[in-house]
C-alpha cells in the first residue's frame, strides 16, 4: 500500500491509512497497536506505561492488545497507581475541557480547561467528546482521542479509536488499570 501526498496530508493521510488498514487487512499489526482478544478467555486487566506511551490488555496472563496511548502532559500528570474501571461510558462529554463557542457554533477559544479559562462574553462551553471512556481514577479516565504519540492530554489516557472501541468493549466494571511511569 502506497500513500501519495503532500506535506499537508501527512499527519492525516497516515491517521487515515492506520485506521483503514485493518479492515484491508483484518488481524494484523498497525502502528496504533493490534487486537487479538475476541475468543480468548480471561480476566481483563490493562497496564499503561507512560514512558513508552503503550497500554497493554490481558485476558489471565495472555497479552491480547497493545495500544499506543497519549498521555498526560507536564502539569497535568497521569498519576502512576493501581486503580479499577468505575465508570463505564460509550460517549462520554466532558464538563470540564472543550471549547468556548459562540451562538454559531464558531469556536471562540479552542482547548480550555473551564475551571482556569475566563469565559468571552456571548459563548457557552461544549464540552470535549471523549467516546468509549472508562474513568479509573477520580476525574482520570480512559478513551478514543487523538493520540500524537507523546504525552499531550490533560491527564486522561488516550487510545485510538480503534483502539479505545476493543478495550471499552473487554473491560467490565471493576477491571484493574495499572499505570506505571516506565
Amino acid at each position: 500500500m502506497i500513500f501519495v501526498g503532500g506535506c499537508a496530508d501527512v499527519r492525516q493521510g497516515l491517521v487515515a491509512g492506520a485506521q483503514r488498514l485493518p479492515e484491508l487487512f483484518p488481524g494484523t499489526t498497525t502502528s496504533e497497536g493490534y487486537w487479538r482478544g475476541d475468543d480468548v478467555r480471561g480476566s481483563a486487566k490493562i497496564v499503561v506505561h507512560v514512558s513508552e506511551q503503550r497500554a497493554y490488555f490481558y485476558k489471565g496472563r495472555k497479552l491480547v492488545g497493545e495500544s499506543t496511548v497519549s498521555t498526560g502532559k507536564r502539569g497535568f500528570d497521569t498519576p502512576p497507581g493501581h486503580y479499577r474501571v468505575i465508570q463505564k461510558d460509550k460517549d462520554h462529554v466532558s464538563s470540564e475541557f472543550g471549547d468556548y463557542v459562540n451562538g454559531r457554533s464558531e469556536v471562540v477559544k479552542s482547548n480550555i480547561d473551564v475551571r482556569k479559562d475566563p469565559q468571552p462574553s456571548g459563548s457557552h462551553f461544549d464540552g470535549a467528546r471523549m467516546p468509549y471512556f472508562m474513568r479509573f481514577n477520580g476525574g482520570y479516565g480512559m478513551h478514543a482521542g487523538y493520540v500524537p504519540r507523546f504525552r499531550a492530554s490533560h491527564g486522561c489516557i488516550r487510545l485510538p479509536a480503534r483502539m479505545a472501541r476493543h478495550f471499552f468493549e473487554n473491560t467490565p466494571d471493576g477491571t484493574p488499570v495499572i499505570v506505571r511511569e516506565n
